[in-house]
């Protein structure tokens, strides 16, 4: 995260899902956004019970369920993506999609799935992975395995942690720490809570030099300079979701007018 700090802005990261509207149009979303001024892509691998996403972002992935697309699809795409970009890629999921992977019945058994996936991900070019629904304080056994394979570990904190799971987030994400602007599921808002900037100051405390980027809400450019004014980095999920579902276009457009707010805020 650090290496995609760009002169007078911080770091814009855009999450699309794989598989909507279809695999193919989303790795020409996530390339777009990209060629717009996203530094760091979030590809979701859809699950069927997304408990932190939103109407958006949940109408999303079950487009992609119902079209038959699995995490080795998922992985193929990305394996292409990550082939023809220089940004990095993150895989954002849920823990038991990850735990189960690849379907056997003996990763629903053991760490085997999260040594698998891990090895995928990996060997598919993904940088990192965001498991929304994972505690820091309990992930010893994902964090084991997404080390040995290189992968960075991303952990969520909320304006409602206390301090010691703030501490224990700062302390296990290894990527940057994902702050999230209000309480409850992703979707864009006509403000950012009140919260957010207090909550980066308090991750600050712990985080060192690890960087702290919010998310949930963000939609507009004037969003985009206010968070960029308090935090490292900017997090687009639903906004860019919607314009995924407009075209690569409406994509770009989009990733190029939060990347001039971020400019804004952060000068």
């Amino acid at each position: 995260m650090a290496r995609r700090r760009r002169p007078a802005r911080g770091p814009v990261v855009v999450y699309l899902p794989a598989g909507y509207p279809d695999m193919g149009a989303s790795q020409r979303c996530l390339t777009a956004a990209a060629e717009a001024g996203a530094d760091v892509l979030e590809v979701g691998f859809p699950y069927s019970d997304p408990l932190m996403d939103g109407p958006v972002i949940q109408a999303a992935c079950q487009t992609a369920l119902q079209a038959g697309y699995t995490p080795a699809d998922d992985l193929a795409m990305c394996r292409e993506l990550t082939a023809a970009l220089a940004v990095p890629a993150l895989v954002m999921t849920y823990y038991n999609l990850v735990w189960h992977y690849p379907g056997s019945s003996a990763a629903a058994t053991s760490p085997d799935g999260l040594t698998a996936f891990a090895r995928d991900a990996a060997e598919a070019g993904l940088a990192g992975a965001i498991v929304a629904d994972l505690p820091a304080a309990e992930s010893g056994p994902w964090r084991d395995a997404a080390a040995a394979h290189g992968l960075a570990t991303v952990f969520l904190a909320a304006p409602s942690s206390r301090d010691a799971t703030l501490a224990a987030v700062a302390a296990n994400s290894t990527g940057f720490v994902y702050a999230t602007s209000v309480m409850g599921v992703t979707g864009a808002r006509a403000s950012l809570g009140a919260q957010a900037a207090p909550l980066v100051a308090r991750v600050r405390a712990n985080a060192g030099d690890t960087p702290v980027c919010v998310g949930i809400g963000v939609s507009t450019r004037e969003q985009a300079a206010e968070v960029a004014a308090f935090a490292d980095g900017v997090i687009v999920g639903s906004a860019a979701v919607r314009a995924a579902g407009e075209g690569p276009e409406a994509v770009g457009r989009l990733v190029a007018d939060l990347a001039a707010g971020c400019r804004e805020g952060g000068s």
